[in-house]
């Protein structure tokens, strides 16, 4: 019977990161991924822009990853429907980051899969100019509901001040 005063008891904690590591590793192998780092650094490898429309999904490696004679992959990306042409169109400029990423020509040519990304920070609202707002509030005289008269306010103060 366990009991806490065991020797087994007595091993030291260790961090989350270190027991989930291996863990990780193991899914993103899977995946193709020689690091996690591809997927966890995305948006500065291929920039907001880009990243804020797409992101990693897989690399097919034509032979196992590691072997003596490794060939170029295919990066699959997952892109939202409207913006995949998009996508399509700045495939070398993605592949050329990707690659200066690796140090090495990894990927030389890219598939996009169209699904929805997965979840993303939800963008901040641009803080509001309240005194924009205010002096336009102000002007609109003509207008006798208070309600409406704000929220035209402010709907102006965000147009002049975006």
């Amino acid at each position: 019977m366990d009991k806490p005063g065991n020797k087994l008891w007595k091993t030291p904690a260790r961090p989350l990161a270190d027991v989930l590591r291996n863990t990780i590793k193991d899914a993103f192998a899977k995946q193709g991924f020689a690091a996690t780092e591809l997927v966890t650094r995305w948006p500065e490898i291929v920039g907001p822009e880009i990243s804020a429309h797409c992101e990693p999904e897989k690399i097919h490696w034509p032979r196992p990853y590691g072997s003596d004679d490794q060939q170029p992959g295919t990066l699959v990306l997952r892109v939202e429907g409207p913006t995949a042409i998009e996508i399509q169109h700045l495939s070398t400029i993605i592949l050329e980051r990707v690659n200066r990423f690796f140090g090495w020509q990894a990927v030389t040519d890219l598939r996009l899969r169209q699904a929805p990304l997965g979840r993303r920070e939800k963008p901040k609202p641009p803080a509001m100019d309240h005194e924009a707002a205010e002096r336009i509030a102000s002007s609109l005289t003509d207008i006798s509901d208070e309600k409406l008269r704000q929220a035209l306010a402010r709907l102006g103060a965000a147009i002049r001040h975006p």
